[in-house]
């Protein structure tokens, strides 16, 4: 549980309506996953708008409301937040929410068109050879030092992420070496995540589908790399 004002903390906020100091019990921003007390970020996806979601988080008993556009109907029972950009607020929400693990031990992502599974998993063996307790999350699996995570994601949610890293600390890991990729990046999923480092592989004119231009590709990259504290050219 957390207090509302405490997790909102470096969230670009334009307006409000409710109270500040509600508890907070979970984040969430999957209408279905929604329980009482909870807080819910209206993201709008790839597929969906979850702003068209917020009246069924609340019939599941969220009591904050965390949205671009906030709706017509204003409950007084409800905690209303107007944000400039719902998918970058979740990130830094559920890294405060999660009490920020990332900066709890040295996270290192790695990027780039190929190579991101075979650097990170080489980086998580080495450093576990070396008496290092680390995690790994990645395509293939995740792990935290020896115990196996199933994957779904090469980069999973921001609330998935903060909730592995959390564990990773109860479980005394002193580094993670993480998969990031540029859908990722482009979608703030490792907004609020402190990168202690990083590994930039290679890039090639590849998931042009989704970027649509080599440009907007290039970006996401570089967007990535230089939020970092310190960074790694190419191998």
């Amino acid at each position: 549980m957390a207090e509302l004002r405490d997790i909102l903390y470096k969230v670009h906020i334009t307006s409000t309506s409710g109270s500040m100091t509600a508890s907070v019990e979970g984040v969430c921003f999957d209408s279905r996953k929604s329980k009482p007390g909870f807080l819910f970020v209206a993201v709008k996806g790839t597929q969906s708008d979850g702003h068209m979601f917020i009246d069924k988080a609340l019939d599941g008993g969220a009591t904050v409301v965390v949205a671009e556009k906030l709706p017509e109907r204003i409950s007084d029972q409800v905690t209303y937040v107007a944000v400039k950009d719902s998918a970058q607020a979740l990130g830094m929400i559920a890294a405060n929410f999660y009490g920020n693990p990332s900066q709890k031990l040295k996270l290192v992502g790695v990027t780039g068109t190929n190579g991101k599974t075979t650097v990170a998993t080489l980086l998580y063996q080495l450093f576990n050879s070396l008496g290092q307790r680390s995690g790994l999350l990645s395509t293939v699996v995740n792990r935290i030092v020896d115990k196996e995570i199933t994957a779904t994601h090469t980069t999973p949610d921001p609330i998935q992420l903060n909730e592995l890293l959390v564990q990773m600390v109860d479980a005394n890991c002193t580094h993670c070496f993480m998969e990031v990729s540029s859908h990722a990046v482009d979608q703030e999923r490792t907004t609020g995540l402190n990168f202690e480092g990083a590994v930039f592989t290679n890039i090639t004119h590849d998931h042009l589908d989704y970027h649509k231009t080599f440009e907007n590709y290039i970006k996401a990259k570089k967007k990535y790399l230089m939020n970092c504290r310190l960074m790694r050219l190419p191998w």
